[in-house]
C-alpha cells in the first residue's frame, strides 16, 4: 500500500530497505495467523527498493514482535 491513509493508526513492527525481504518477514506474520500489511510513503524503486514499512492493527504488535523474535 502507498501512501495509504487507512494504515497510519497501524503500528510499525519492522522497517526494510527492500520489498523482498518486507514480503519474507510479512509471509512469517501471516502464517502465524497475524494480520499485516507493507506499507511506503512513495513508490518504490524499478528494483523494488525504497522504505517499507511492516505494519499490524493496534495492539498487536508485541504479538508481532513475538512471532518475529523466533526466526
Amino acid at each position: 500500500h502507498i501512501g495509504d491513509p487507512r494504515f497510519d493508526s497501524w503500528e510499525v513492527v519492522r522497517d526494510f530497505e527492500d520489498l523482498e525481504s518486507a514480503q519474507a518477514w510479512r509471509q512469517h506474520l501471516d502464517e502465524a495467523g497475524i494480520e499485516c500489511v507493507l506499507t511506503s510513503d512513495w513508490p518504490l524503486d524499478r528494483f523494488g527498493r525504497g522504505d517499507v514499512a511492516l505494519r499490524v492493527p493496534p495492539g498487536r504488535w508485541s504479538e508481532a514482535e513475538e512471532v518475529l523474535g523466533e526466526f
